[in-house]
């Protein structure tokens, strides 16, 4: 039902967009990447968060991380990740298939500023085995989403100590 759902929304709404599946499980950002051929922080991670009674979907780049200071700031309070029970309930997806396309309930979604430094990303269509190819912009006017900050920034990388010479 929920890849049907997925299937109904694109040829409603954007019928030159192809649901792709695999054999391979894309459950997780790894075997999603793995599964489609594309770096982590190119899979579009849907994450269902709750604050208070608001439930919302926050888009973002496969290998980011949600701020807590910058999400409460954002969504008025402090956001906490749904159950799997309340995911299919609210969503219509199963955990590992969550994306903001053929939802079961109007939820708002953001798509946080970390997808816009690609030109194509691959988030979920509704299943643990099946994603779109799509470019994060068209992807927020699609869904109707706003942009937000709500990641941390990336992890400055360390450089080895060296040893004295």
């Amino acid at each position: 039902m929920s890849l049907a759902s997925v299937r109904a929304f694109f040829a409603e709404k954007a019928p030159d967009i192809t649901v792709i599946e695999s054999s391979m499980s894309s459950a997780t950002v790894a075997l999603a990447a793995e599964a489609f051929g594309v770096a982590p922080e190119r899979i579009a991670k849907t994450l269902s968060l709750r604050t208070g009674d608001r439930v919302v979907l926050v888009v973002t780049k496969g290998t980011a991380r949600l701020d807590n200071k910058k999400a409460k700031a954002i969504f008025g309070g402090k956001p906490r990740m749904l159950d799997a029970d309340e995911v299919v309930a609210l969503t219509g997806h199963p955990v590992g298939g969550v994306c903001p396309f053929g939802l079961a309930t109007p939820l708002q979604v953001y798509c946080d500023v970390s997808l816009q430094e690609f030109d194509e990303v691959v988030p979920a269509a509704g299943s643990t085995h099946s994603a779109v190819r799509i470019a994060p912009k068209r992807m927020a006017e699609l869904v109707d989403a706003e942009w937000v900050d709500v990641c941390q920034p990336p992890q400055a990388v360390q450089e080895p100590m060296s040893a004295p010479a």
